[in-house]
């Protein structure tokens, strides 16, 4: 990415910018940051992984024989307690 606003600076909010397009030619424009995700997106997104997470392994609770039942029910346990833990929701529970 080229600034040409500011040549040779990286580029801050608004500055226009050029950039090369795969296969040649170029494409020119205003450059904007992406955009912080807030604590609450964070949350929501954390939560709504945990929930996938619980859906994806109901199958192994009735499955009483299977040779991980105990581990399988002690991370859904973990899924379960999660947001209510200080690692929620940067570091996510693991079987």
């Amino acid at each position: 990415m080229k600034n040409l606003t500011n040549p040779g600076k990286d580029p801050v909010d608004n500055d226009f910018v050029e950039e090369e397009i795969v296969g040649g030619g170029t494409i020119q424009y205003h450059w904007h940051p992406d955009p912080e995700l807030t604590d609450e997106t964070k949350k929501a997104d954390a939560r709504a992984w945990r929930d996938q997470e619980l859906i994806n392994t109901d199958w192994v609770v009735p499955v009483t024989d299977h040779p991980q039942n105990a581990a399988y029910k002690t991370y859904r346990t973990k899924l379960r307690d999660w947001p209510s833990t200080s690692d929620f929701p940067d570091t996510r529970p693991t079987l």
